[in-house]
């Protein structure tokens, strides 16, 4: 503990020691301000002879010598419990505590933190003076001779992208086609509100609220997409300007997130192919680090890694020789193509041949830890050295670090050096919140920050591997260009999958998204974060705003070089538009961090150190002074001289299960929580900082995953992204209130995130627009009025006009006709299902707090190819669409056979409602081969709930309202004979 009475220093917080004759140093005389005898020396060295207080200049008995207080030998910390431990190969955390203690690496000359910082402005500032200088001197050379010197260093100075806008034969058409539909929809509600229909006066109001819903929903939709671009990179200038022959790399090093849960749900060995992807990747070794977060502290997970270590001494070299593509095995063995395309090196074939020799056998001893992982011992797992593995209890497991490969490990068999490999699973206890996926991802943006501190992160999905060795490169063309790069916070990739049917019969490549959404969206602020395939700037998930923020008034109040306080300088105006400033740029539901990054070097060193020491860091970032240190550092890396097997200590810190705690991780800083779909809300909160982002597009994509292909699989991936989207509409980041502030969201932009949270909405007014045709054609009643000719333009025009617009988006963006086809199929058989569901379980979860959950069963299979297309999972997201598949069929025959009860004049109306019967059919009908599978094997549940809702609803319907007249008529007596 810090010795009592000896007052703290107002610039660095260190103790203001004692002189010579031992009372406590004094500065200034006059105000008495608490300054420490370096933050003195260091003021009389940048030539300040007064007090920056009360502008009193300083005494000069104040320079002399003085005794620091000794502290106390008893300093306990963390850190030092951690020393005691043995330096094993497997790092695990036995305490559950959460020290507030400072750590080791702060001896007795002071604040590492505060001295650093004021080591690298220094540095800044003397590169700010050379740079002066030179442009000095360049004002005194001959202009001839700089227009030859510029000439030669014109290729480094090329723009390492370009946009390429859509055509203005494309986009001006496509544009004047939706102010041309939008006005057409007004004129049609017009119409469609005047003309009710009194004899089905509720069937016509469900609709016209269904109309204007879909209207509104398509215009949240289809604004966004008014600006769509293109973009193309330049890795070769990008490789001339930062890899210079005989110079060492330049390029930024990137800090890759691999994040796995379950090892017998993702199977280690897809894990293990993404690893090797990236570990083989076309970067510099010494810039590249994989961390895999195993949330699920499997010893599988564990084991596979350490053979994937072992085998990565062979693949990686292998892969850069011969520089094949992709650079995961399973899928480049797997390829259905000519693999001696481009290759001429002789020894290809053998060594290709050894190399999947290899692979085999390290896929057998993958799958045999597999096997024996099927059933777990009684005692639990223990490790190769007899011990007890430390995961054994999933909810209860300290925290674990183990660094595979890398500069200190094994090396590849030719010599060279691997990129750093760790393994990372975080201390889980009970009574904590963990948060999943975000959490997970938080805990590695923290060890990553204390080993490695890149100033760039890439985030992978378990089963998406490296499809193009150069997708790295790709994005530092936007992150490392000055002119492009100052205020990007991440650039996303769109998502390419393997082995999906060609038809796509359920949308799972998602085309339309990612081909025309998020281009439209790259023309606004940038596109939404989609979960994976995402370099971020490590910056902008500490919450810090981007340098084009405006820069907050200095912290300083008094003006050192007049001697007179500042506030009585200004007018009273002035310091009102100030704080109006400070107010503005310091939003707490936008910033995390008080300050900006370019805003600290507008600062002097005093003014720094000051705004520094009145920051609680803690508050935000957690205790860990190396992780805060980290922080700071702009441009990354961790200092040459510290200690590894410290740092490891420190990474098990930050790792514990209650680091977070009232800190502002997971609330303003990295992955944010309160939804399973944590992407949507972490890029939203970087958008409302300020910041923008890129969508970038290789000609080879740059990542490729696996996607669910059968149909039960496919809604309940889709009912969890609704389910995180209704969970944020009813969070406090609504993007409906959230972030106007600060005025750094665009209107656009906003739309397009208000029209990701309220999608799934729109399953109640869909489910009620479909049952519809089939109501009218059980009751032999029309939501629509005999059309006038007026009325007919209208409703051509719209259907026109939806077709137009449709086809021009086709034509700007590239794609195909069956792709958007499948997709609106899908939108109708995801809002029916699992979207209507999504906004029950949220609302119960939310309001209520009930989690439920829907079980899925499989119920058929086939080993075909695609054979899990044809997989059967019974599960209640079922019941709605078959429910409304089966009313429709049923509705048509009714008005088939009313048709034909009634004679010729009763065809005209049902042509109408037979039409909108089958819209709802042939919408639904991917579902209708889902549920029939290859063989068509319907489970009985499945027919029975869905007859008897469908035999219920219509019996009802035809009670209320039957086909039959029931006017009665009075039968006469005939005299007649032939009566």
């Amino acid at each position: 503990m810090m010795e009592s009475g000896v007052p703290i220093c107002s610039t660095c917080g260190e103790q203001v020691g004692l002189n010579s004759n031992g009372e406590v140093f004094v500065a200034c005389h006059e105000c008495n301000i608490p300054i420490c005898k370096s933050c003195f020396d260091y003021e009389i060295k940048e030539g300040r002879s007064s007090c920056f207080r009360c502008g009193a200049p300083y005494e000069e008995n104040s320079t002399v010598a003085y005794v620091d207080t000794e502290l106390s030998a008893n300093h306990s910390t963390m850190a030092s419990h951690l020393n005691s431990m043995q330096d094993v190969g497997l790092h695990a955390r036995n305490i559950s505590s959460v020290s507030t203690l400072d750590s080791e690496l702060n001896d007795e000359s002071g604040n590492p933190i505060w001295k650093n910082r004021v080591e690298s402005w220094k540095d800044k500032k003397d590169k700010k003076k050379k740079a002066a200088s030179k442009l000095a001197k360049e004002a005194q050379i001959p202009p001839a001779q700089q227009m030859e010197e510029n000439q030669q260093s014109g290729d480094a100075a090329q723009p390492l992208s370009r946009v390429m806008p859509i055509p203005k034969s494309q986009l001006s058409p496509y544009r004047a086609v939706i102010i041309m539909r939008l006005i057409v929809l007004g004129l049609f509600f017009n119409y469609r509100v005047t003309h009710p229909v009194d004899s089905a006066f509720g069937l016509w109001l469900v609709s016209v609220i269904c109309e204007i819903w879909f209207a509104v929903s398509w215009v949240l939709d289809q604004f966004p997409k008014w600006s769509p671009i293109n973009r193309e990179t330049f890795t070769d200038r990008l490789s001339e300007r930062y890899e210079r022959e005989g110079e060492p790399s330049e390029l930024a090093a990137v800090d890759f997130f691999v994040s796995t849960v379950d090892p017998l749900k993702e199977p280690p060995l897809i894990t293990a192919n993404t690893v090797l992807s990236i570990l083989a990747i076309d970067y510099p070794v010494d810039k590249v680090s994989c961390y895999v977060s195993d949330d699920g502290a499997a010893m599988l997970t564990f084991e596979s890694l350490v053979e994937t270590a072992e085998f990565a001494r062979k693949w990686v070299p292998f892969c850069k020789k011969f520089s094949i593509e992709p650079r995961a095995p399973e899928f480049y063995f797997s390829q259905k193509i000519d693999y001696l395309k481009d290759k001429v090196q002789p020894s290809f074939v053998k060594e290709r041949r050894a190399m999947k020799r290899d692979y085999e056998e390290y896929k057998v001893r993958v799958n045999a830890l597999v096997s024996k992982a099927q059933k777990t011992p009684e005692e639990g797992w223990t490790m190769q050295d007899g011990t007890p593995w430390p995961g054994n209890n999933t909810r209860d497991h300290p925290g674990m670090i183990q660094v595979f490969l890398g500069h200190s490990g094994a090396h590849d068999i030719e010599g060279n050096e691997l990129p750093r490999l760790v393994y990372v699973s975080r201390e889980k206890r009970p009574g904590y919140q963990h948060h999943k996926k975000a959490g997970a991802e938080n805990a590695l943006v923290r060890v990553s920050a204390i080993l490695t501190n890149a100033p760039y992160i890439l985030n992978l999905d378990c089963d998406h591997y490296v499809n193009n060795s150069k997708a790295v490169r790709e994005a530092m063309c936007f992150m490392m260009d000055p002119q492009v790069g100052r205020d990007v916070c991440y650039v996303q990739f769109p998502q390419r999958f393997d082995g999906i049917d060609r038809s796509d019969r359920y949308a799972n490549r998602n085309i339309v998204f990612f081909d025309v959404n998020m281009k439209g969206l790259d023309g606004i602020q940038g596109p939404v974060y989609v979960g994976t395939g995402c370099v971020f700037y490590r910056q902008a998930l500490y919450g810090y705003g981007p340098p084009s923020l405006p820069s907050l008034p200095k912290a300083s109040s008094c003006c050192s070089s007049c001697g007179i306080c500042c506030c009585c300088c200004r007018p009273k105006k002035a310091t009102k538009d100030m704080s109006e400033v400070y107010r503005d740029s310091k939003r707490e539901d936008l910033n995390a961090a008080i300050f900006n990054l370019r805003e600290i070097d507008n600062y002097d060193e005093h003014e720094r150190s000051l705004l520094m020491s009145q920051m609680s860091f803690e508050k935000t970032f957690g205790m860990s002074s190396v992780f805060i240190e980290s922080t700071l550092m702009e441009y990354g890396g961790v200092a040459e001289s510290s200690n590894p097997s410290l740092l490891i200590k420190e990474a098990i810190q930050v790792i514990s299960c209650g680091y977070e705690e009232k800190t502002a991780w997971g609330k303003e800083i990295g992955w944010i929580y309160g939804s399973v779909t944590e992407d949507i809300l972490t890029g939203f909160k970087m958008h409302c900082r300020g910041w923008r982002s890129i969508y970038c597009m290789p000609v080879r994509p740059a990542f490729k995953g696996s996607a669910p292909i059968n149909l039960s699989d496919r809604l309940h991936q889709v009912l969890r992204w609704a389910l995180g989207s209704v969970e944020i509409f009813l969070s406090r980041h609504c993007p409906l209130w959230y972030g106007f502030g600060g005025g750094r969201l665009k209107w656009l932009q906003r739309m397009a995130y208000i029209n990701t949270i309220v999608y799934p909405f729109t399953s109640l007014p869909l489910i009620a627009y479909c049952t519809l045709p089939a109501i009218c054609l059980l009751t032999g009643k029309f939501i629509i009025p005999t059309l006038s000719n007026l009325a007919s333009v209208w409703f051509l025009g719209l259907f026109i006009s939806i077709i137009v617009t449709s086809v021009l988006e086709l034509r700007w963006s590239g794609v195909s006709i069956e792709d958007w086809w499948r997709n609106e199929q899908f939108w109708v058989i995801g809002g029916v299902s699992a979207h209507l569901f999504a906004v029950f379980q949220g609302f119960l979860k939310m309001v209520a707090g009930l989690d439920t959950n829907f079980t899925v069963t499989a119920k058929s299979s086939d080993d075909a190819e695609f054979g899990e297309l044809y997989v059967f999972k019974w599960t209640t997201v079922l019941i709605p669409p078959t429910t409304l598949l089966i009313l429709n069929m049923v509705g048509v025959v009714a008005g088939f056979s009313d048709a034909l009860n009634k004679g010729y004049e009763a065809w005209g109306p049902l042509f109408g409602k037979v039409f909108f019967a089958f819209w709802v059919i042939l919408h639904l009908y991917p579902f209708l081969k889902g549920l029939m599978g290859r063989q068509n094997r319907t489970p009985t549940i499945v027919i029975l709930w869905s007859v008897l809702l469908a035999s219920v609803f219509s019996l009802v319907w035809v009670k209320i309202n039957p086909f039959v007249s029931k006017e009665t008529t009075t039968v006469q007596g005939c005299i007649s004979i032939d009566c």
